[in-house]
């Protein structure tokens, strides 16, 4: 079935889903929704997945953008969390996602506020985390193992680096997504080739066993759509729709640096945080030339938000921590923007930090299966198990997971072309994207970050794309920088009526 995501398809859909009972209903499209529509519509089930606003609009498009073995929960001596971190990295790296997810090198600068033994420790434990790898089977030649570099090394590698004092620093290498978000449209659209109804600007009103209440966010209706089984995946917003539910969500903040801001950054950065022993800021180049740099952990009280907002406080203490370690400072002036996430840890004691990354699968008295906790590396585990107690509790007729050896769209084996920007973030999908620049060659022309116009009519053509903000805010990242936003905004205008 094809892929392709767009108004017209979404029209058909909605109209489909009144007059039918599908056997799964997945309410929440971030990865862990779009991950769990996918698992169920590939077993052969009917599915309709919905969201309430866009695809990744909530957690799944506010991360690090990290794929990571779990090298902090083993610290913790949570084993087993680490161990499916590890196996879920390899997954992405070598069969389902290898376009969107590759490794990447990290130093941890060796500065006089590092000991000689806290370095020992911090490579011993790298070193734990590269037997994570092979016990994952993940090969050497996909994700490198840790070393210690010189100081000249380092500072080749991350020339803004203060060498006063620098001894060295420790190379270690970890999964890293291109975009989030994309991530997430690739699932969705995977997962509409296996027959799934995506369906955006959804919203749940009502969860029951047997299906839901449902606003149409563009038109105001409400109607019923009918299920024999329904996965609450709404994250933070899950206790909303089973009250019975306990959420701590905790807040990550990260800082967007313009590309000339840190010149010379060529790896990503661990910068220990003072007072912490496991915890590291983490700096983090991309490929668009931007520098992210995260993230906080602080818990959240009251309302869950739509959209999260970077306090200052969470901005002082991140420029903070970087600057320990930088020749020449970075002001506050020089943040070009700020994005902030919400973690749907279950409630527990002590420090949000702290709280166990280990996903929890909870089942209403009427039968709504809720998967909760976790993190993005290990969504495809957290599917497969929601949908698993699913299938189970209500008695569906369907056989066991496909999607740790599914492709996702664009990983497919094609004519990718040369290396480079549009097939980094397309795949195999990028000769389509070139053939449309043929057509058009205004659609060639770069906007910030170098997004093309030809990506902004692709993203509304077969991604999905309803609105400004669904391209300029997840179809890409233009929006992180309200300056590119606003420099950007005719060419998106212009690909909703292309």
């Amino acid at each position: 079935m094809n892929s392709s995501l767009n108004a017209a398809r979404r029209s058909r859909e909605l109209a489909e889903v009144r007059d039918l009972a599908v056997d799964v209903l997945v309410v929440g499209l971030g990865a862990t929704g779009a991950g769990a529509a996918l698992d169920a519509a590939s077993r052969g089930l009917s599915v309709a997945a919905i969201d309430a606003h866009d695809l990744a609009f909530g957690t799944s498009r506010w991360s690090s953008k990290m794929i990571h073995g779990g090298l902090r929960y083993l610290a913790r001596g949570q084993v087993a969390v680490a161990h499916e971190s590890a196996v879920e990295r390899g997954v992405l790296l070598r069969r389902t996602a290898p376009h969107l997810v590759r490794a990447a090198p990290y130093l941890l600068p060796l500065t006089p506020a590092v000991s000689g033994g806290r370095a020992a420790t911090v490579m011993a434990g790298y070193r734990l985390g590269d037997g994570l790898r092979a016990a994952a089977r993940t090969p050497r030649r996909l994700l490198p193992g840790p070393s210690r570099i010189s100081a000249g090394r380092a500072l080749d590698l991350a020339a803004p680096l203060n060498p006063d004092g620098l001894r060295g620093a420790l190379l270690s290498w970890d999964g890293r997504l291109v975009d989030d978000a994309r991530l997430v449209v690739a699932l969705a659209r995977t997962a509409a080739a296996h027959g799934a109804r995506i369906l955006t600007r959804c919203r749940a009103l009502e969860l029951a066993g047997d299906g839901a209440q449902v606003r149409d966010e563009l038109t105001g209706d409400t109607f019923a759509i009918r299920a024999r089984a329904v996965i609450n995946a709404a994250g933070v917003w899950a206790a909303q729709l089973d009250p019975g539910i306990r959420l701590r969500p905790s807040r990550g903040t990260h800082l967007v640096l313009r590309p000339e801001t840190l010149p010379g950054l060529r790896a990503g950065l661990h910068v220990p945080i003072p007072g912490e022993s496991n915890r590291f800021a983490l700096v983090l180049p991309q490929a668009d030339g931007r520098v992210y740099v995260g993230l906080t952990d602080e818990p959240v009280e009251g309302p869950i938000p739509d959209v999260p907002q970077a306090p200052e406080e969470d901005v002082t203490f991140l420029l903070g921590v970087l600057n320990s370690v930088l020749a020449v400072a970075i002001g506050r002036e020089e943040v070009a923007g700020t994005y902030a996430g919400l973690r749907p840890l279950l409630a527990a004691e002590g420090r949000t930090a702290d709280v166990s990354r280990k996903h929890a699968l909870l089942t209403s008295q009427d039968g709504v299966v809720t998967v909760v906790g976790g993190k993005l590396t290990t969504y495809r585990r957290m599917a497969q198990d929601a949908v698993d107690r699913a299938v189970w509790s209500r008695g569906l007729d369907a056989g066991e997971s496909r999607t740790a050896r599914l492709p996702l769209v664009g990983s497919a084996p094609g004519d990718a072309g040369p290396p480079g920007r549009l097939a980094g973030r397309h795949g195999s999908e990028a000769a389509s994207l070139r053939a449309l620049m043929a057509e058009d060659p205004a659609l060639a022309e770069p906007l910030p970050t170098g997004v093309t116009g030809a990506e902004l009519v692709w993203a509304v053509r077969h991604e999905g794309a309803l609105d400004v903000d669904d391209l300029l805010d997840r179809r890409t990242r233009i929006g992180l920088v309200p300056e590119d936003r606003a420099a950007a905004l005719s060419a998106a205008r212009a690909a909703l009526e292309y």
